[in-house]
């Protein structure tokens, strides 16, 4: 009978545990839920030298386009080929060729647009909280870590959610040698 009176109280101590263990989890979920603002919204701060230009870098890159690729003939026939009818239309193509493709509503801003391609945002995170200035300006400094605002750092395992063979025009792909040819650092101050 103690047997039984020891589990039943190890049971009861587990479910009272785990309750407070899922209320804070959702706590977390509901403070973490970052918001995407489009490239209007980083343009502003990463436009200049001295700030690395990082806007102007992204804006004469491939993923600036990445959208408006789906309507050229070659993406047409490979739309074609795979039994799409249109390519800037369809959730295989554009999964991949815009930011935030499939995101709630509610956490996208009004400034964000498909035609802007792969902005900032699909690589490093939605930007709601990390983009105030002090915020950013810490996060550089060493004294808070990006993820708590939503920055994610753009390794290779986030570029082959897409750069992959599920798409008609994956070449090989060399993380090092293709990311040095779209860098855009923060200059040392």
């Amino acid at each position: 009978m103690r047997k039984v009176s020891v589990l039943l109280l190890l049971f009861s101590l587990m479910l009272f545990i785990s309750a407070f263990e899922v209320r804070d989890q959702e706590k977390t979920v509901k403070k973490t839920t970052f918001k995407y603002g489009g490239v209007a919204t980083c343009k502003p701060c990463h436009l200049t030298s001295k700030s690395g230009a990082q806007y102007k870098i992204w804006a004469k890159g491939p993923h600036a386009k990445a959208y408006e690729t789906l309507a050229t003939p070659k993406a047409k026939e490979w739309a074609k080929e795979a039994d799409i009818e249109d390519p800037q239309k369809s959730e295989k193509c554009v999964k991949c060729h815009v930011t935030a493709y499939g995101v709630d509503a509610k956490l996208k801003g009004p400034k964000l647009k498909m035609a802007e391609g792969v902005s900032c945002e699909a690589c490093h995170g939605p930007g709601s909280e990390y983009k105030k200035r002090k915020v950013m300006l810490d996060i550089y400094a060493g004294k808070v870590g990006g993820a708590k605002y939503g920055l994610v750092k753009p390794i290779k395992e986030v570029c082959v959610g897409c750069h992959n063979e599920e798409s008609p025009a994956y070449q090989d792909f060399k993380f090092e040698e293709l990311v040095a040819k779209i860098a855009h650092p923060i200059p040392k101050k």
